[in-house]
């Protein structure tokens, strides 16, 4: 890997295992002893390469693997074929020097907890990435006064809207101050000053 390429993939691929059954009763019965799958390919043969410094967007209809590509690249997920490669380290090893220098926003899945305030979450999240509580303190404020989300920070998450609970879910996400964002819809719920 050059030393200047923050991803690389080639011949990335991720396929899933569906199962198959027609309609009516006896196909029902029939299922039960003898399930028939189809592979559904979310990716296939997917080659490139980032750089460091570099703002990548995904653009493609719903069900083009766009999300299964981002969870590839975080190690959420493990590719069916072909080599994914992010700051130097396969990402589906759970490196733990790795986990620390990414993070990941998306609509789908919340990484906060939702009975606690967010500033509980962030503690959790300054303790666990080592953060000092000088630079987290100074974050959060910076962060949630340009995201306009002050007085949210200490309201149990789950009473939160979802424009605001996207952008605590961003400020904890960026906390750590990662090498690599991968951000996921994360403007779900966001009103149109904030998409910008």
């Amino acid at each position: 890997m050059n030393p200047q390429q923050a991803i690389l993939t080639e011949n990335l691929g991720k396929s899933y295992k569906i199962f198959k059954r027609s309609p009516g009763l006896f196909s029902l019965m029939r299922s039960i002893f003898h399930r028939e799958y189809e592979e559904v390919p979310a990716i296939s043969g997917l080659c490139f390469e980032i750089k460091y410094g570099e703002f990548v967007g995904l653009i493609g209809p719903n069900g083009a693997g766009k999300t299964t590509m981002l969870k590839l690249l975080s190690g959420i997920l493990y590719p069916s074929n072909g080599t994914v490669c992010v700051l130097g380290y396969n990402p589906f090893d759970k490196n733990e020097v790795f986990l620390k220098k990414i993070s990941l926003v998306s609509a789908q899945k919340e990484q906060l907890w939702w009975d606690l305030p967010a500033l509980d979450s962030f503690e959790m999240i300054r303790v666990f990435y080592d953060v000092k509580k000088n630079i987290f303190t100074r974050r959060i404020h910076a962060y949630a006064e340009m995201l306009q989300v002050d007085d949210c920070l200490d309201i149990q998450i789950r009473t939160l809207s979802l424009g605001q609970r996207m952008k605590v879910e961003l400020i904890g996400a960026i906390l750590h101050s990662p090498e690599i964002l991968f951000l996921d819809e994360p403007t779900v719920g966001l009103d149109f000053i904030h998409k910008l």
